[in-house]
């Protein structure tokens, strides 16, 4: 398959102090990818050198077809989308005359306005000044202004940070419409239930490098025990290895009309990160 994205050996150095170190990874197209990790991990200096507004120390970076030295280009820009913390709206302006105004610099149809603001949960608001918006409105129209025109890639920097979890499902919503019609999603966030709801894989970034990447659910079984835990109809809370030498336990146990309920021991991605690294995500 095709890679929207490469990454080979690279590192970035401010002065004495290392924020990335041999971090290498592929994302495919058509993929959504999150670059997971607690605050101060390196994921906006890695989204920063993605996107051109850095450049790498050491090391091979390749988005999309094009070098370093093309990324940041006006060529390249017309084909990415970003939401990161240096993103900004014209604050005398309503929600629809900035992204009116986007669309014209991107070369969008104007139609586009009126299906992303239904995407972000916008579209009744669309006449309000974006100097009278909460800080979560804000963050909504910046999504829309990323996603106007329909980019190939889109690079999302905690995207959802502000957001109430009704409007980040409403956002999460749209955002899967938007993979599924080919645009390929790289989202960076401290979020691991947003992560595990959204991403196809993801990789765990702590201290610069990185320390995990794989599929959510390939993480979860591998970091398990695999242990069943089983509730019986007299409150006991029992622990059954997953051996076959247990077998008999558990049918003896379904026999006799003592299960309650019963589940794998299978760990949330955020327990994944804190087993893999011994970091809280914060």
């Amino acid at each position: 398959m095709e890679n929207s994205i490469e990454v080979v050996e690279i590192q970035k150095t401010f002065q004495q102090q290392t924020a990335i170190e041999d971090v290498s990874f592929q994302v495919k197209k058509g993929e959504i990818f999150g670059l997971l990790g607690p605050s101060g991990s390196g994921k906006t200096t890695t989204i920063k050198m993605l996107t051109g507004e850095l450049g790498q120390t050491v090391g091979k970076i390749k988005v999309l077809g094009m070098e370093s030295d093309q990324i940041g280009s006006a060529e390249f820009k017309a084909k990415i989308g970003i939401l990161s913390d240096n993103s900004s709206l014209y604050e005398r302006l309503t929600i629809y005359d900035n992204l009116k105004l986007f669309c014209r610099l991107y070369n969008a149809p104007m139609r586009r306005i009126d299906a992303i603001l239904r995407d972000v949960n916008l579209h009744g608001e669309k006449s309000k000044t974006v100097s009278k918006l909460s800080k979560g409105m804000k963050q909504r129209v910046l999504l829309a202004k990323a996603l106007i025109h329909e980019p190939e890639l889109v690079f999302l920097d905690e995207p959802t940070s502000a957001l109430d979890p009704g409007n980040a499902a409403h956002i999460h919503q749209g955002l899967r419409r938007l993979n599924e019609a080919g645009t390929t999603i790289f989202i960076t966030t401290h979020n691991m239930e947003e992560a595990s709801a959204l991403c196809d894989r993801v990789t765990f970034l702590n201290h610069g490098k990185i320390v995990e990447l794989d599929r959510p659910g390939e993480l979860q079984y591998k970091y398990s025990t695999h242990a069943f835990h089983v509730e019986t109809f007299d409150g006991e809370q029992l622990v059954i290895n997953n051996t076959p030498d247990q077998a008999e336990r558990i049918k003896e146990l379904i026999a006799t009309n003592q299960m309650k309920a019963i589940h794998t021991d299978e760990p949330t991605l955020g327990q994944v990160f804190l087993k893999v690294t011994g970091e809280e995500l914060v």
